[in-house]
């Protein structure tokens, strides 16, 4: 079996935020990054469950209290 690296974008804090953005109606989570001078969400993975929201923090060195929700 071949395993793939994932490609890692490395982000700007001075310019991104870490958002969950959050679907009402289908419960579906996506995580990203907000830019803050335009407000456009750059989505980087589909959240299913806690053992991806924390391998979206680890991977990108954020801290759980950084993330922020969206609906």
């Amino acid at each position: 079996m071949l395993l793939r690296k994932k490609e890692v974008m490395a982000f700007d804090r001075s310019k991104f935020t870490p958002v969950i953005r959050r679907s009402i109606c289908t419960g579906e989570s996506t995580a990203g990054f907000k830019d803050l001078k335009t407000g456009k969400f750059l989505e980087i993975m589909r959240i299913s469950g806690k053992k991806d929201f924390h391998e979206f923090l680890k991977t990108y060195g954020i801290k759980e209290a950084e993330v922020t929700d969206e609906w």
